[in-house]
């Protein structure tokens, strides 16, 4: 019987996991984000980068209609960055936590929820 239950519940948590993947949907900022950043000797660099969300249930709608808003504080959390930080792994690790919790925190204040698992960098290129 003990082999029956587990087996059950193994089969449960797998259709569980399959569903609570297809609960997600990706909203790309189009077209690519591209802007300035501050680079040595005070000249200017550029950076541009697309950015996917990780939109949770059906609020891809929702994310969509903020979307001026979060490109507009994705900017300018890039703009504010050091050259080495734009070079650096570790530094655009940084960067992509940063601006996720600003949209989380902005898409908070617009609806009342963070609506967004996820923020990710799916391609860098600076200069």
């Amino acid at each position: 019987m003990f082999k029956y239950l587990t087996i059950l519940v193994l089969l449960l948590s797998t259709t569980t996991l399959r569903a609570n993947a297809s609960d997600y949907a990706y909203f790309g900022f189009e077209p690519d984000i591209v802007t300035n950043y501050v680079a040595v000797k005070k000249k200017m660099g550029y950076v541009r980068l697309t950015v996917e969300l990780m939109v949770e249930g059906d609020n891809l709608t929702i994310v969509e209609h903020h979307a001026p808003l979060l490109r507009d504080a994705i900017i300018n959390i890039i703009g504010q960055q050091a050259e080495a930080k734009v070079k650096s792994m570790k530094g655009r690790a940084e960067i992509q936590l940063q601006c996720e919790e600003q949209v989380k925190d902005l898409l908070i204040k617009e609806t009342g929820k963070p609506l967004i698992k996820k923020l990710l960098f799916t391609q860098w290129l600076d200069n």
